[in-house]
């Protein structure tokens, strides 16, 4: 058989290979659900830390924290005006959640049955990696100011939008 008919035969085999791959690549956006009425400032430069593996005992009371390769550390303060919402999310990392007032209304897309967690001010959440969740305003007339500190993968964004579950009613933003 001649060798260049050989290449010439696989030569459509391949183009049409690598225009399904390039197909794959291409990135379809998902039906995010966007934030309304959303606000972020830094409250402290991007810190960095290297791997860390600490252990604290005090008592009854334990934490035990373990990262490998570098982490990013972030400290915000996020306003979300009445009515507004951060819209369905996630994050790549942990996130510790103070509220300094307002009230926040937050849903877990894992709950079938779209019950609200109201953290009243001075309250707090825990917000683990990869849970998907929406935190609403749903007061009228007061700000939700949250202060939020964040571990992440160094370069990782700190929130990724997710789509709508489906299980709670739509957020129409005012």
């Amino acid at each position: 058989m001649n060798p260049q008919f050989k290449k010439t035969s696989i030569l459509p085999l391949l183009i049409a290979l690598a225009l399904g791959v390039a197909a794959a690549l291409i990135v379809v956006p998902a039906l995010a659900t966007p934030p309304c009425g959303v606000t972020i400032t830094s409250l402290a430069p991007l810190a960095q830390f290297d791997e860390i593996d600490a252990y604290a005992k005090i008592d009854d009371w334990k934490a035990r924290i373990k990262t490998t390769g570098v982490s990013d550390l972030h400290v915000v303060q996020v306003t979300i005006q009445p009515g507004g919402t951060i819209g369905w999310h996630s994050h790549p990392g942990l996130s510790f959640v103070i509220v300094k007032s307002g009230t926040a209304t937050v849903y877990d897309g894992d709950d079938p049955t779209c019950t609200p967690h109201v953290i009243p001010t001075g309250g707090s959440l825990f917000e683990p990696a990869g849970h998907v969740h929406i935190v609403r305003n749903e007061s009228t007339t007061e700000p939700l100011v949250n202060v939020v500190i964040q571990l992440v993968p160094t370069g990782a964004p700190r929130l990724i939008s997710e789509p709508d579950p489906g299980n709670c009613p739509p957020f129409i933003c005012p």
